[in-house]
């Protein structure tokens, strides 16, 4: 199963891929390091409020269409845990 890292990472590269920008433009829009914004993508850190507002900001959305997308991305992910485990 999707950790919240992994489910909010997954929600941001969604978004860097729709405005078609690498993770060099978003690490210099938000004001961010570009390997912090792999890592955040990979699921492997957990940022900050602050570091979420600021990719929102770089990605031209606001932090709830953020939040609502990484949400959805969870429910599916929990959806489909939950069917592996009743189907073994």
């Amino acid at each position: 199963m999707h950790s919240i890292c992994d489910s909010f990472g997954i929600a941001v590269r969604q978004l860097r891929t729709y405005h078609a920008i690498s993770q060099e433009e978003l690490a210099e829009k938000s004001k961010l390091n570009r390997s912090y914004i792999s890592e955040i993508e990979c699921g492997k850190v957990v940022p900050s409020i602050i570091t979420m507002d600021k990719l929102a900001v770089a990605l031209n959305t606001n932090l709830s269409d953020l939040i609502l997308r990484y949400e959805k991305l969870r429910q599916r992910n929990f959806a489909h845990a939950s069917l592996v485990t009743l189907a073994a």
